[in-house]
């Protein structure tokens, strides 16, 4: 049924990090929802496979030393949106994993999957570029840590370098202190179908609710890879929690976004949906910070 080459067993973190360096051309398989399906496609007949699927120490949703939410990479989209610490700071992010594919999916899907992928459809990109994480990488140099934004470089391309395997993904106090989220996935269904585009937006508000300190917004299946719109924050940081401003805060997301067209749907209506899920997302992310219109 799966053609393979060969099969190794990671025992440890440093184990799976040898076996790259031994088998530069092997690909790496945690819960396999994606590479297997590959596999049967014939996309990657005759693959070496290295499984981390058995690393432990990889699960978990945790707060490190310096307050960061730390995922690990090995942590499935149901413990994800079930665990208390997501619930209790970045209820957003288990939304947004809640979403992907269906029951199955989500229980042996992975966010380190999700990310590694490299696609720009994945339900955990958008909020995780919208809450600035940090993604950990281990390799035959140590620990590196990347912001999300430089780990993707173009479609299905992410900065893995020679023996390395991602391990975490954090989440910085500073990004998810008093900060309140919303997700939107547009697509075709409700389940069981691949985002048109996402988008994701978190708030944090004056201490009198009555102004934008901080916003962030990002979308996937916006352009080729996930993507913040810088133009749209820059211009509603610091202004009044308004309709007026909402408005044209959703709109300046048309400066930095480049959705592309497909059989899926034309780059006008990704551009509506964009504008709109943007608005809704920020109204949404007002009202969870206590916020009202």
């Amino acid at each position: 049924m799966y053609d393979m080459k060969a099969y190794y067993e990671s025992e440890s973190v440093q184990h799976a990090v040898q076996l790259r360096l031994e088998h530069p051309e092997a690909h790496i398989i945690a819960g396999g929802s994606d590479v297997l399906v590959q596999m049967r496609e014939g996309k990657r007949a005759g693959v070496e496979l290295i499984s981390i699927f058995m690393l432990d120490e990889l699960r978990g949703v945790s707060i490190d030393e310096d307050e960061n939410i730390r995922i690990g990479s090995l942590t499935s989209f149901s413990h994800i949106t079930k665990d208390p610490i997501i619930q209790k700071y970045i209820n957003v992010l288990g939304e947004a994993v809640d979403q992907v594919g269906g029951p199955q999916i989500r229980n042996i899907g992975t966010i380190g999957g999700n990310t590694c992928n490299g696609v720009t459809s994945a339900d955990s990109a958008s909020t995780l570029h919208a809450w600035e994480a940090i993604v950990e990488l281990t390799g035959p140099n140590g620990v590196r840590r990347i912001p999300i934004k430089d780990f993707y470089i173009k479609a299905k391309v992410v900065d893995i370098r020679e023996g390395e395997i991602q391990t975490a993904i954090l989440i910085p106090k500073a990004s998810y202190e008093n900060t309140f989220g919303f997700y939107i996935k547009y697509a075709m269904r409700n389940a069981l179908d691949i985002a048109t585009n996402g988008c994701s937006v978190n708030v944090r508000l004056s201490e009198d609710k009555k102004t934008f300190e901080r916003v962030r917004v990002a979308y996937g299946v916006a352009g080729p890879i996930p993507m913040r719109a810088p133009s749209a924050e820059e211009f509603i940081n610091g202004k009044l929690v308004t309709m007026e401003n909402i408005e044209a805060f959703a709109n300046k997301v048309l400066e930095d976004i480049n959705p592309r067209d497909s059989w899926r749907a034309s780059k006008a209506l990704r551009q509506h949906v964009a504008v709109e899920s943007a608005k809704r997302c920020i109204i949404e992310s007002v009202k969870r910070a206590g916020g009202t219109l």
